[in-house]
């Protein structure tokens, strides 16, 4: 198992040192364009840090410059489908929320659709990923007034076993000892989320 990840991640350095190439684009000049710093993109580069422990916001401004969005950032860019490589659920709904944010609405639709990303998540025991592109895209479908995608109707009879909280909520609720977060965030829930046992309230507000 070490040995796979660890080639997972020689694969992922290799792509990104390759598009700073075709770029022309060196280390420091992206530290430039980015903001992040430039030892924080050496580390990665090298690979002293594992670019799917990074932040959010460090992917988010990292994938600008350099012309990728940030799935395709965390998967090793154009190798990213044939890996199995999987970063954790709240950086993969920051990188949706995101993505929606810099797409638009019709767009990500469009893309995700065209991509069929939640059908491969879902083939690969991804729940959580798929159910969430899938409620995304419902989401999104009824806010624009959109018919909905019926190509997805027997992945929309599923749900998850447990409740599937953001990690601010269970850590509130932890800090707190007493469920009221918990018990809000499920009453301010989407619909469209709240179905697969998602619990999610806040998808266009992101920095």
């Amino acid at each position: 198992m070490s040995v796979c990840r660890y080639n997972i991640i020689e694969v992922i350095i290799l792509s990104i040192n390759q598009i700073l190439s075709r770029r022309g684009m060196t280390q420091y000049k992206l530290a430039k364009a980015s903001g992040i710093p430039h030892t924080t993109i050496n580390d990665i580069c090298s690979g002293k840090t594992r670019i799917g422990k990074c932040s959010a916001e460090t992917l988010y401004k990292l994938s600008k410059p350099l012309g990728v969005s940030m799935e395709e950032l965390i998967d090793g860019l154009k190798g990213g489908e044939d890996m199995e490589y999987r970063s954790t659920f709240d950086v993969f709904k920051s990188n949706v929320c995101h993505q929606v944010k810099d797409m638009g609405d019709l767009d990500f639709i469009i893309q995700t659709l065209e991509s069929d990303r939640i059908r491969k998540y879902f083939d690969k025991n991804w729940y959580p990923e798929s159910l969430y592109l899938l409620a995304m895209v419902d989401y999104l479908s009824r806010e624009n007034s959109l018919p909905l995608c019926r190509e997805y109707d027997d992945i929309r009879i599923k749900k998850l076993a447990e409740p599937l909280f953001p990690l601010s909520v269970v850590m509130a609720d932890a800090a707190t000892k007493n469920s009221r977060w918990k018990t809000d965030s499920v009453h301010n829930a989407i619909p469209e989320f709240m179905r697969f046992n998602i619990v999610e309230s806040e998808v266009r507000n992101v920095i």
